[in-house]
């Protein structure tokens, strides 16, 4: 016969698994806030901004975009990792959040267990783009040219930690090319750099807005980071071509507080995977250089630990700190 003390716990799991699922039938009873850790117009508030709007129809509840942009993510986050368990606060993150333990010195949550994922809603590619002054028309050509004038290569960032931060340094690793970083305020000013000459490369993590200078021959592509071709740049390849193993991918994804019941993160994921997964989402990204993906849970869990473990060596090995 069970103990008492085993029966009291069999029916402490018993009544949880009936609460949760009476709170996901129930769920939402109010609008939904999804927090977005950075500023209005970039490629993480859009997409936040078309999941909300076809979550709520979905939902039969609003879901409000709150932009919280501040510390390359952390603001936002907290925010998050401090409501309440019940899915009506949601984030919408992107790579920062995997990167930031290992610049800062100390973080207000703990990245792995603050929070529950629910799915990745895509992956970028970074564009390697060059000065077309620059002797290379080819990712080998500039990584033959890197060698032969050692320090002579500089590049562009948005600022140390940014994934075109870290693109080009796991570029600069894996090939053995020194190069020398430069930081600008925006994308903007790192564009105008590169077209004037000021820089000789800019790993591009929005695409779109450098199309117009590819078009008219002021900057020249030469690879992408994902590990196949872009379907707006067919003609572009992939930089793993060159050096086998090399991916700087880029994503974002929406994850609720730690202890979300599961039939709320079930019920979300179900909801944000079919808009994920339509016709219509996928359009939207084509110009990014994004692809949609609608992963589950537990695989990305995995993404973020590996990219964890990734990002956290090549912050080592480049003695990268948070500005």
């Amino acid at each position: 016969m069970l103990k008492r003390g085993a029966v009291v716990l069999v029916l402490y799991a018993l009544v949880s698994v009936v609460a949760s699922t009476r709170a996901a039938d129930n769920f939402p009873s109010r609008p939904i806030r999804m927090i977005v850790p950075s500023g209005a117009g970039g490629v993480t508030d859009v997409l936040g901004r078309i999941v909300a709007h076809k979550l709520g129809e979905s939902l039969g509840q609003q879901v409000v975009i709150d932009n919280r942009p501040g510390a390359s993510g952390l603001v936002g986050s907290q925010i998050v990792a401090s409501a309440a368990p019940d899915g009506h606060t949601l984030l919408m993150v992107f790579p920062s959040h995997v990167v930031n333990p290992f610049l800062f010195k100390s973080m207000p949550y703990d990245t792995e267990k603050a929070f529950a994922p629910i799915t990745i809603v895509s992956t970028v590619s970074l564009l390697l783009t060059v000065n077309p002054d620059l002797p290379a028309k080819s990712t080998q050509e500039l990584i033959t040219y890197a060698k032969a004038n050692p320090g002579k290569l500089n590049y562009g960032t948005v600022g140390s930690g940014s994934l075109g931060h870290l693109g080009a340094e796991l570029f600069r690793s894996m090939s053995g090319a020194r190069m020398t970083q430069i930081a600008y305020k925006g994308s903007p000013q790192i564009l105008t750099a590169l077209i004037s000459g000021e820089i000789n490369m800019y790993m591009v993590a929005s695409i779109s807005g450098v199309m117009p200078q590819l078009k008219s021959g002021r900057v020249r592509a030469l690879g992408v980071s994902t590990r196949q071709s872009l379907p707006i740049l067919p003609a572009v390849p992939p930089i793993a071509d060159t050096l086998p193993g090399y991916e700087a991918r880029g994503w974002n994804g929406v994850l609720a507080p730690a202890g979300t019941p599961k039939p709320i993160i079930e019920k979300l994921h179900q909801e944000i995977v079919k808009i994920v997964r339509s016709p219509e989402f996928a359009k939207n990204l084509i110009n990014e250089g994004a692809f949609a993906v609608g992963n589950t849970p537990e695989e990305f869990v995995a993404v973020i630990r590996a990219d964890m473990k990734k990002w956290s060596a090549v912050i080592k090995e480049a003695g990268i700190k948070a500005e």
